[in-house]
């Protein structure tokens, strides 16, 4: 009998955590503004008013350009955690939409391209958050271009991550040599699932119905 009660007791802590985690989502996008791609800055607006549609109160989501150096809370375009009153989130994702269109409208192309430390900044705003599911959305054609001097040969702790990479257009060099379109894919693969990550790549824009 007494053996029958610890296993009960046990079972039961066991559902008390479980129930205990966190429900809700975590989305942070990253936008490269580099060169040429600052022109695809209107796709990426479509996915972000796709997301905001797909979150609900007590969710995050924050919205980050791509940098000379990222991991800044100063590159954060946008950012919001829904109030748990349907009135309040609506007015949040008005707020949040417009800011977004605003800096659509005048951004300014980047002379460099810091993707590690726009993801190093995704992870601690993330898990400061500390929301049930994690995404990080990255749109860009995943060539990294850092200035002189800035170190980013690190490891990015990502269990728990969802990493999705979003309208990898194909550079000039690529047409001659696919190899290194294919290269970057695997590389950012590598990297993301080495510490834990779950990796994707969605390029048909017209199919995200399975983003989040």
């Amino acid at each position: 009998m007494m053996r029958n009660a610890i296993v009960i007791v046990f079972c039961a802590m066991l559902l008390s955590c479980t129930s205990d985690r966190p429900n809700n989502t975590g989305v942070y996008m990253l936008l490269d503004t580099s060169g040429t791609y600052a022109e695809e800055l209107t796709k990426a607006e479509q996915i972000i008013r796709y997301t905001l549609s797909r979150l609900d109160a007590t969710d995050s989501f924050a919205v980050a350009r791509i940098d000379t150096g990222s991991f800044s809370e100063k590159d954060i375009v946008a950012k919001a955690s829904f109030d748990d009153r349907p009135s309040a989130v609506n007015r949040q994702k008005r707020l949040f939409a417009q800011q977004v269109s605003d800096f659509v409208d005048n951004a300014d192309p980047s002379p460099y391209t810091d993707i590690t430390g726009g993801l190093l900044q995704a992870v601690e705003f993330l898990n400061e958050k500390d929301t049930g599911h994690k995404t990080i959305l990255i749109f860009s054609d995943l060539k990294e271009d850092l200035e002189e001097g800035y170190v980013r040969d690190i490891d990015i702790e990502l269990e728990g991550f969802d990493v999705i990479a979003l309208n990898v257009t194909k550079l000039r060099s690529d047409n001659i040599d696919p190899r290194e379109y294919l290269g970057r894919l695997k590389e950012w693969q590598g990297r993301v699932e080495k510490t834990g990550g779950q990796w994707r790549v969605i390029n048909d824009l017209d199919g995200l119905d399975g983003l989040l």
